[in-house]
């Protein structure tokens, strides 16, 4: 077993909103008690429906957001307790692949500048001739033409640009890189590009992803180990292949019935869990279970007391009061 390059214990950010010199602002309660850990060198895939905070974790876990409670240790180190080189050393080792890959790259800025200027910050290379170098290797190294450098980011396809923001990541020389759905904005036919170049880039570089994504087909072929939250907390973790074949939280359940299986008569006789009612507001969650209101499986307890992680083994975490 690798060591745990990154542990996260019982991690929220809240974000207020309203407010005023008369009323105490609402909070949002984005994340609420988030806890993992990731091993050097793999890849935890995050899933769950849109708004249930996988992205606020990943931004809060690299830095972009402050934590509003909770610890996160990098190889073994409390990143936002440190003192500011320490900090700065962190920021390099940790980076993130931003979902949209047009959004997040300056359309005044050449790749060679884009990809470079984390160079500059952290002075990872010494004079111009090297920076150029290195950002040229680094675009081959993620499947782009080297003679590319001085083109703007309008030049490119989709898929390309975001090979761009591969290659920016990688300018650093991370040890953890977090993926925010890097594939969601490609066409189709890209998307297994993308995903094979980071498989690669893992196998050569040992990094690690946390892998954010909707799509649970290519989080299963990417993951070896998937977390699945619903409005801010983790319902339940495992082994990729064991959380697909046999899930036990019912949000997971409903969640991998709607995966759609590439084997036509099995997919006709497969039942669809269908959820009711609507996701409850992150501003003012139910009480005790978070999916009790739309889960088939509430028991009186569930309306009354937040359930605990339980350990089924082998890494299998489950936070339910009525599991199967």
């Amino acid at each position: 077993m690798n060591k745990a390059i990154l542990e996260v214990t019982n991690l929220k950010k809240y974000f207020p909103l309203g407010g005023g010199f008369f009323k105490t602002p609402e909070l949002v309660r984005a994340v609420d008690g988030v806890s993992f850990t990731m091993e050097a060198g793999k890849t935890l895939g995050l899933v769950g429906e849109s708004g249930c905070g996988k992205t606020t974790v990943g931004r809060t876990v690299i830095g972009l957001y402050k934590p509003s409670a909770g610890k996160i240790l990098f190889e073994g180190s409390d990143v936002f307790s440190a003192p500011k080189a320490d900090k700065i050393e962190a920021r390099r080792q940790m980076q993130m692949i931003f979902q949209d890959p047009y959004a997040s790259l300056n359309p005044r800025m050449t790749v060679g500048d884009i990809v470079g200027e984390p160079m500059d910050i952290h002075r990872l290379a010494k004079g111009r001739k090297q920076r150029q170098e290195r950002v040229q290797h680094l675009l081959n190294l993620v499947g782009l033409n080297p003679d590319h450098i001085n083109r703007y980011p309008h030049e490119f396809s989709g898929g390309q640009r975001q090979r761009v923001g591969i290659a920016r990541a990688l300018a650093v020389e991370p040890k953890f890189i977090v993926c925010d759905e890097p594939i969601s904005a490609v066409d189709v036919s890209i998307q297994a590009q993308i995903v094979n170049t980071l498989e690669q880039l893992q196998e050569d570089l040992h990094l690690t992803f946390l892998f954010i994504a909707h799509d649970l087909s290519m989080v299963k072929y990417i993951s070896q180990r998937v977390a699945v939250m619903y409005l801010g907390k983790i319902v339940e973790i495992n082994l990729s292949s064991e959380l697909y074949a046999h899930p036990v939280h019912p949000y997971t359940k409903a969640l991998l019935s709607a995966v759609p299986i590439a084997d036509p008569p099995l997919e006709r006789k497969r039942k669809r869990i269908l959820l009711e009612g609507d996701v409850p507001s992150p501003i003012n969650p139910p009480p005790g279970c978070c999916f009790h209101t739309r889960c088939n499986r509430a028991i009186p307890i569930c309306k009354e007391e937040i359930p605990e992680m339980q350990d089924l083994g082998n890494g299998h975490l489950v936070a339910c009061h009525n599991y199967e």
